[in-house]
């Protein structure tokens, strides 16, 4: 009956948090139990009543205040200023730009759309089909939630009830792997259809891009240091990093007091969708442990897969059909409480490694037909078909199953930097 209810709603486009709230109330209402429906309101409290949760609004006001200071495209001008005149330049100038920004932004829809704005037209004007340097843009963003900090990685450590320090260092070499392998996939394709070159830069030019974008690396520099070194939690990270990109703002003259309502409201608004996501999962998952849900799900699980490796690579597929339907965060707090306690209790699997790899692989699904969100908002701001762009993506998406796989059988790479 909940199940039905789940899906119904799903299908029929009720927002995913009011899907989860409406299925847990179904199955305690089909359940009779009225000790349940008097501990629903407690249940979602609980669910927010979380430290590291306080991450969440502080990156997305980084991010925010990152945008209205202009801080993006000093960003890409500094990228560009290493590429100099080597073929297919602009696009290592976009993705090379889009890891800087990942390090501070920690979003791909919201780095995605921002990126899009300031590469697409760039590159079409340089001669770059438009589909391809939308797939770029979009396959760009994808390092976003992976390179810390990362919103995804704080909602998955909640979840799992894992140090959110832990998470976010454990995406440091993924998301510098996945960077360097697009890099090289870029390198063939502009061999291949022979792309332009980029536009030589004097030692003057770079000199001028790097005075003029070194404070802005200071904010990654603050958040990632302040994680790394021990000075402070990531949530008392991310509030010196919001600090840091507001003064600069206010330095360089180029944030506004006046757009500070604004640039609250907006961080208002979106941080209280994700964590009313939070608060909905928290609900549903104390009903799935209610309903037995993980136990019948291990021993199906364990009959198909009889090692680690082999339930790793059933997940990837798994969720790969997940992500393409269900955007990152609501597909993680779906699928968290009912796989997590399996790997970690039945394979023995890391729970970091574990939530590096889910994560990532439902970060893909933003960027998969049918629904692919991310590629969508590309596509939208790019005014090009997702189609189109799914074709010329295709590279960049084998190249990023491959990285799964990878991850998925060798839990070291995710684990390298975490203490022993």
């Amino acid at each position: 009956m909940t199940g039905a209810a789940f899906f119904v709603l799903l299908v029929i486009g009720v927002p995913i948090g009011i899907v989860l709230s409406l299925a847990a109330v179904v199955f305690i209402l089909w359940t009779g139990n009225g000790l349940l429906l008097n501990s629903y309101g407690l249940q979602m409290f609980s669910a927010l009543n979380n430290f590291g949760l306080l991450a969440i609004p502080l990156f997305i006001l980084i991010g925010e205040l990152m945008n209205g200071a202009g801080i993006t495209q000093r960003l890409v001008r500094l990228a560009a200023t290493f590429i100099g005149a080597v073929r297919g330049g602009l696009a290592y100038i976009n993705l090379i730009a889009n890891m800087m920004v990942a390090s501070i932004l920690g979003s791909a829809t919201a780095q995605i759309a921002m990126m899009s704005q300031v590469m697409v037209p760039e590159m079409e004007k340089e001669g770059y089909k438009r589909e391809f340097a939308t797939a770029v843009t979009a396959f760009g963003g994808l390092l976003g939630p992976i390179i810390p900090p990362s919103i995804v990685f704080v909602v998955y450590a909640v979840l799992a009830q894992v140090a959110v320090r832990d998470m976010l260092v454990a995406g440091i070499l993924p998301g510098l792997i996945l960077t360097a392998l697009f890099i090289g996939t870029i390198a063939f394709l502009g061999i291949w259809h022979s792309y332009p070159r980029g536009q030589k830069v004097t030692w003057p030019d770079r000199w001028m891009a790097v005075r003029k974008a070194l404070p802005m690396l200071s904010i990654p520099a603050v958040i990632i240091g302040t994680i790394l070194g021990g000075f402070g939690s990531p949530t008392e990270a991310a509030a010196l990093g919001a600090l840091c990109a507001a003064l600069l703002g206010f330095i360089t003259r180029t944030l506004k007091l006046s757009e500070l309502p604004k640039i609250l409201l907006r961080t208002g608004i979106n941080s209280a969708l994700v964590l009313f996501l939070v608060a909905a999962a928290g609900v549903f998952s104390w009903v799935l442990v209610f309903g037995q849900v993980p136990q019948a799900a291990a021993a199906w699980i364990q009959t198909v897969a009889t090692s680690p490796a082999g339930f790793m690579l059933l997940v990837l597929v798994m969720l790969l059909l997940v992500g393409t339907v269900i955007d990152g965060i609501p597909g993680l707090i779906m699928v968290v409480p009912i796989l997590l306690p399996i790997a970690t209790e039945v394979y023995g699997i890391h729970p970091v490694h574990f939530g590096v790899v889910v994560s990532i692989n439902l970060i893909l699904g933003l960027l998969s037909p049918p629904v692919g969100i991310g590629l969508y908002v590309a596509a939208s701001v790019a005014r090009v078909s997702p189609l189109k762009v799914f074709r010329v993506a295709v590279p960049f998406f084998i190249v990023t199953c491959c990285v799964l796989v990878l991850l998925a059988l060798v839990p070291s790479i995710s684990l390298f930097f975490l203490d022993p």
